[in-house]
C-alpha cells in the first residue's frame, strides 16, 4: 500500500503557521527548538519540518478532543524532537 500524498494546501498553511511563529516569537519556544534543532546540525528546512510535524499533531488533538490549544502539550512535543509527537505512542 503506497503512503498518501501530503496535501499541498495543508502543508502550505501549517508552514505559515511555523513561519508566522518563529517571526513573532510566539510561542518563544519554537523559536528555541528551532536554534536548538539547527545547532544539532538539521537544515533550516528540516528543523520547520519537525517543528511542523509537532504544530500538525496539536491541531490534530485540538479538533479531537474538541478543547482549546495546549501550551504545555505543544511545548512538551517541543522539546521531545526530533522524536516526532507519534513516534512515542507506537
Amino acid at each position: 500500500m503506497s503512503e498518501p500524498k501530503a496535501d499541498p494546501v495543508l502543508n502550505a498553511a501549517i508552514m505559515k503557521v511555523v513561519n508566522n511563529q518563529l517571526r513573532g516569537n510566539n510561542p518563544p519556544q519554537t523559536g528555541q527548538t528551532f536554534k536548538r534543532l539547527m545547532a544539532a546540525g538539521h537544515s533550516e528546512q528540516e528543523a520547520k519540518r519537525l517543528i511542523a510535524c509537532v504544530v500538525s499533531a496539536e491541531v490534530f488533538d485540538v479538533l479531537k478532543q474538541q478543547q482549546p490549544f495546549n501550551l504545555e502539550r505543544f511545548v512538551k512535543a517541543l522539546d521531545k524532537l526530533p522524536t516526532l509527537p507519534w513516534e512515542e505512542e507506537e
